[in-house]
């Protein structure tokens, strides 16, 4: 009796921390999805797939000849 006890004990905590970490990851996705409309509305996007450095981008492959 006591080990189902301690059973029933150790699932309920599992089912609370479980619980806690889907509520943590519901409020991780909203301060992204937040961001991201924040970005949107004030116009950052244009600057997306551009790098931090201020030297222009070499090719890939070398001129052919």
């Amino acid at each position: 009796m006591f080990e189902y006890e301690l059973q029933q004990i150790r699932s309920a905590e599992l089912i609370r921390e479980a619980q806690n970490h889907r509520l943590a990851q519901e409020a991780l996705r909203g301060r992204r999805a937040a961001r991201r409309a924040a970005a949107r509305e004030s116009g950052q996007n244009d600057t997306e797939g551009q790098s931090h450095s201020p030297r222009p981008r070499r090719h890939r492959f070398a001129r052919a000849a």
